[in-house]
C-alpha cells in the first residue's frame, strides 16, 4: 500500500513552499517523524519529518519546485511494518519482523496527518538522518577540505542552503561544532578556499567580461518582500519629511545609564522607547487602513517592528505590546531580535502584528533614506548614522554627535503638522533624553 505525504498547513495563512533541498531518495528506506525535505515558505525554511514509514517511490518535485498546500511531495510504499528508533534491526524488502517493538506514533504531529500510522521499527537509511547521497562531483578546493568518505552532520537548513549555492557537499566538510557538527564557518572557509582555488587557476589576462544575461526567480522571502512593498508603494500615498538632530547628550546619557546599573543599553533599544513614548503622544500613527470600509483602525496595542537585513532578506521582526514594556525590558526585546538577525530564524508569530516599524539604515553608512511603509503600516522612523558634525552651540561653533531622523508617513491619516510633531518629539528626546530615561 502507498501513501502520499502532502504539503501541510505552514501556518500564517501560507498556500504555498518552495523545495529547497531532498534529504530522502526514491529507494530509500524511511521511519515515522524522519525529516524528508526542506521547504522555504515566506516566512521560513522548515524541516518536514514524513507522517509515513515505509520505501520511497516517489519525489514530487525537484528542488526549486514550488509546491501548493495540499499537493504531494513523497509518496511513500508503506507495505512494511516500520516504527522509529535508532537502533532498528535490517529489514529484508518482502518480509515482515517478527517482535517489532510497538510506538505509540509520530511525536513530530503535522497538520492534517494523524499520529498512529506505524507500530514497527524499520531500518534505518544508510549513514542515518545525515546520510550522504550521491551528489554531483565537488568542486576541488585547496587543503582538501572536502572529503567524499566523510558524513558530516549538518542540521541547519541555511548552513546547507550556503553550502549547495557554490557547488560544495556540506556533509563533506570538517565540522567543528559539537560532534563534527557543521557549521556556518566552516562553508564560509570552504566557500573561500574555493574561490581562492579558482581565482589562482583562472588566466591573469582573461578580458573581464559578463556572462550574459540571468534569469533570477523571486521565491518564499523574496516574492513576499516584493508583494509587500509593491502594495504599500501602489497603495499609500507617502510622505516623507527629515531632522537633524544633536545626539551628544543621548551618548552621554546611555554611559551614565550604564555607569548607574552595571548593564548594557543599547542606542536602538532607547530609540525604541522614544518611539513608543511618540506613538503615544500622537495615537493616530500606530494605525492601519481599512479601504474597504473606509475607515482608520487605531491600534490599542504597539507592535514595535525592528527592520533586519537577514541573511534570507528583509525581515521586520515585532516586539509585541512595546507600550507596556520598560525601558530595561525594551532593550531585553531588542537584543533577543539582533540575535536571530544573522540567521533571520524568527518564529512565525514574532513576523506579525507589527503596528509601527524602526528602521536603523545607519548601519549601512548612510545619512538619510526615502523607505517604503511597512504595509499595512502607515508609518516608519528613520535612523541614519551618527557621526561627529560641526553644530552651533550657544553661538559657538562646536563638534557634535549628530543623526538624521527621517519620518515617512501615510497621508490619507494624517496631514503634516502630526507628522512634524511626532518627529519633533522623538528628536527633543534625543537631545534631553533624561527626562525620559529618568527610570528604566
Amino acid at each position: 500500500m502507498s501513501s502520499q505525504f502532502l504539503l501541510p498547513d505552514l501556518g500564517e495563512g501560507l498556500n504555498e513552499a518552495e523545495i529547497v533541498s531532498w534529504l530522502v531518495a526514491p529507494g530509500d528506506m524511511i521511519a515515522i517523524d524522519q525529516v524528508v525535505v526542506e521547504v522555504e515558505s515566506a516566512k521560513s525554511v522548515v524541516e518536514l519529518p514524513s507522517p509515513y514509514a515505509g520505501r520511497v517511490e516517489r519525489l514530487h518535485g525537484n528542488v526549486g519546485d514550488i509546491i501548493q498546500k495540499g499537493s504531494p511531495l513523497i509518496t511513500v510504499a508503506s507495505d512494511l511494518p516500520v516504527a522509529v528508533g535508532t537502533d532498528a534491526p535490517d529489514v529484508v524488502p518482502g518480509t515482515a519482523l517478527r517482535d517489532a517493538e510497538p510506538v505509540t506514533g509520530s511525536g513530530a504531529v503535522l497538520v492534517g496527518y494523524g499520529t498512529t500510522e506505524s507500530t514497527v521499527r524499520l531500518k534505518r537509511p544508510e549513514g542515518g538522518r545525515f546520510g550522504r547521497r550521491a551528489t554531483e562531483p565537488a568542486p576541488a578546493i585547496a587543503g582538501t577540505l572536502l572529503d567524499p568518505e566523510r558524513h558530516s552532520p549538518v542540521v541547519s537548513p541555511l548552513v546547507r542552503m550556503q553550502a549547495k549555492q557554490h557547488g560544495i557537499d556540506a556533509t563533506q566538510l570538517a565540522g567543528t561544532g559539537p560532534g563534527s557538527l557543521v557549521l556556518r564557518s566552516d562553508v564560509d572557509v570552504a566557500i573561500a578556499a574555493l574561490e581562492s582555488s579558482l581565482a589562482n587557476t583562472a588566466p591573469t589576462s582573461a578580458p573581464v567580461a559578463l556572462a550574459g544575461d540571468e534569469r533570477i526567480p523571486m521565491s518564499g522571502m523574496r516574492k513576499l518582500i516584493a508583494q509587500r512593498l509593491s502594495t504599500s508603494r501602489s497603495t499609500i500615498p507617502e510622505a516623507t519629511i527629515w531632522l537633524d538632530v544633536d545626539a551628544t547628550e543621548l551618548f552621554a546619557a546611555k554611559d551614565r545609564l550604564q555607569r548607574s546599573t552595571g548593564e548594557r543599553f543599547g542606542l536602538t533599544a532607547l530609540l525604541a522607547r522614544f518611539v513608543v513614548a511618540g506613538l503615544a503622544e500622537y495615537p493616530i500613527l500606530n494605525s492601519s487602513v481599512d479601504g474597504a470600509a473606509g475607515e482608520i483602525i487605531r491600534h490599542g496595542s504597539i507592535g514595535l517592528g525592528l527592520a533586519a537585513q537577514t541573511s534570507r532578506g528583509l525581515m521586520v521582526p515585532v516586539i509585541h505590546d512595546a507600550g507596556s514594556l520598560t525601558t530595561r525590558q525594551l532593550r531585553d526585546r531588542v537584543a533577543e531580535v539582533v540575535a536571530h538577525s544573522e540567521k533571520g530564524d524568527y518564529p512565525a508569530a514574532q513576523l506579525s502584528g507589527g503596528t509601527f516599524t524602526l528602521n536603523n539604515y545607519g548601519a549601512f553608512g548612510v545619512d538619510g533614506s526615502t523607505p517604503i511603509i511597512n504595509y499595512p503600516e502607515v508609518a516608519m522612523l528613520g535612523i541614519g548614522r551618527m557621526i561627529d558634525r560641526p553644530w552651533v552651540v550657544d553661538g559657538e561653533l562646536a563638534v557634535r554627535k549628530v543623526v538624521t531622523l527621517s519620518f515617512v508617513f501615510d497621508h490619507r491619516v494624517c496631514d503634516g503638522d502630526v507628522a512634524s510633531g511626532f518627529l519633533t518629539f522623538v528628536a527633543r528626546c534625543v537631545e534631553e533624553p533624561l527626562t525620559l530615561l529618568s527610570t528604566v
